[in-house]
């Protein structure tokens, strides 16, 4: 099953239709019930043939991801950060038994399906992320899953670790959609994960991974994340990339991102004018 936010409401796709849900984002996403809710929804629904004006799937939720999970994400941390001295921290983070964790978004920083995204206007290096984004309850339970794009200025990164704040949150720099997968399982190691940048129409980079190349487990980031943190309308995780375009590649204003995963669907967004 799969759930949109709609800007008139949540609507949820099952079995080929949509159907219109009576509740508002948060208490939806975070009820204890909702894959049995969603079920008996679409039972009591006639249904519909589509859905429009499709919204991020967030409400007042945070957005927070997770940092050097995939093997491609720590080589390219160890590269751009070699000016700044700071390689080793990456190589340390992708080793240890405590997971690198970071705030991203709050959510009207947040921009959905078709919407612009932005790069910095005082970086020179910047990159789309496509990452499968884990949506948590209070309860710390993954009910669901989502594309997020984390764009990050990789220069800024790179120039010193601490600088990751301002590499990584800035208007626009994350997207989330099309919709959020509702599964009481795991999403499957096999899930493919691709990207594709095109300018002027034509492909400028593109990569593939799957979700098992990830070293972390998605329940354990969850628990380290919910240790010490409240979430009372839950969140949102980004898990990491396992993709990275080269290194002589920066996003520019025009630029069409397309990140897929078949199970939760295509999630398009364009670079806005600086």
């Amino acid at each position: 099953m799969r759930l949109y936010r709609t800007r008139q409401g949540p609507v949820l796709e099952h079995d080929g239709t949509f159907h219109r849900v009576g509740q508002d984002w948060d208490p939806l996403i975070n009820r204890p019930d909702l894959v049995t809710y969603l079920r008996h929804s679409a039972e009591r629904s006639a249904g519909d043939d589509r859905v429009e004006q499709v919204l991020a799937p967030i409400g007042s939720q945070e957005v927070w991801a997770a940092g050097v999970t995939y093997y491609r994400s720590r080589t390219a941390r160890l590269e751009e950060s070699q000016v700044g001295g700071g390689a080793s921290f990456y190589d340390r983070v992708y080793e240890a038994e405590r997971p690198e964790l970071f705030f991203k978004a709050a959510p009207w920083r947040v921009r959905g399906p078709g919407d612009a995204i932005r790069v910095r206007r005082d970086a020179r290096w910047t990159v789309p992320e496509p990452e499968i984004a884990l949506c948590i309850n209070p309860r710390a339970e993954i009910v669901g899953y989502t594309i997020g794009n984390d764009v990050s200025s990789r220069d800024i990164e790179g120039e010193n670790p601490l600088y990751l704040p301002q590499a990584k949150i800035y208007d626009g720099a994350c997207a989330l959609g099309p919709a959020v997968l509702v599964s009481s399982e795991p999403l499957p190691p096999e899930t493919a994960i691709t990207l594709r940048v095109t300018r002027g129409g034509r492909v400028v980079a593109e990569g593939a991974t799957t979700f098992s190349q990830m070293r972390r487990d998605a329940q354990e980031l969850v628990e380290y994340l919910y240790r010490e943190t409240s979430f009372p309308t839950g969140c949102v995780l980004l898990t990491g990339t396992g993709i990275v375009p080269p290194d002589d590649f920066t996003l520019q204003p025009g630029d069409e991102i397309t990140i897929d995963v078949p199970a939760i669907g295509t999630l398009r967004n364009t670079v806005a004018a600086s």
